[in-house]
């Protein structure tokens, strides 16, 4: 599969490393400029590209990148791509952190619909909770005892069918985290965030999520 990912930061090239090792086709771009990957590229065998560029070709993009710079990616950013790209958000809203006041989001949006909003493209949220170097070193086969879960919340059946199979094949149990609107559930502060729960563990956190965020995670 070709999978372009937009942002090099921890989970970024962590899932650069892990997808090339699958044999995937990995672009990766990040605010900066191809030259700033050349050790990433290197490591791995990815293709460091323009943010611009990532998506040429792709099967999957993965949108990993600090949530207040979500809408400095041009509405462009498909161009090229499959006529049915699935595109995985994995941002997370840090406002006290990181990105400041959101005020759709403080006002009760979820941070994937704004992400959604912001691309104009139909986003699957995922991987936003797990530790990144997990993503290196917490992957099992399938079946295996102690095997983390991942929630994936998305609207698009077929395409929250692409994320979660592409979970599985990491070494995780992917966990159905319901439509967009309900991805709150797997936000900064729910009980999933940071768990590394098991499947079981994964829809319990999810059904004991309330949806008022706790003053650490409000502007």
């Amino acid at each position: 599969m070709k999978i372009g990912i937009i942002g090099a930061g921890n989970i970024g090239s962590n899932l650069t490393r892990r997808l090339t090792a699958l044999g995937h086709h990995v672009s990766v771009a990040n605010s900066r400029n191809p030259d700033t990957l050349v050790d990433l590229a290197a490591e791995t065998g990815a293709t460091a590209v323009l943010a611009a560029d990532a998506a040429a070709g792709a099967d999957v993009v993965v949108v990993t990148i600090p949530l207040k710079a979500v809408p400095s990616v041009p509405r462009s950013f498909l161009n090229g791509a499959a006529e049915d790209v699935v595109v995985i958000d994995t941002c997370n809203y840090y406002p006290q952190q990181r990105d400041g006041r959101i005020a759709e989001i403080e006002d009760g949006m979820t941070e994937s619909r704004w992400v959604e909003q912001q691309l104009g493209v139909s986003v699957v949220k995922a991987f936003n909770g797990i530790y990144a170097d997990h993503l290196l070193t917490r992957g099992l086969p399938t079946g295996a005892d102690g095997r983390i879960a991942l929630p994936v919340a998305g609207d698009d059946a077929a395409a929250k069918s692409v994320v979660m199979e592409l979970v599985d094949t990491l070494g995780f149990d992917p966990v159905d985290g319901g439509g967009l609107d309900d991805s709150w559930r797997q936000q900064p502060g729910t009980p999933v965030y940071g768990s590394d729960y098991d499947s079981e563990g994964v829809r319990r956190a999810l059904a004991e999520a309330t949806p008022e965020r706790g003053p650490d995670w409000r502007a």
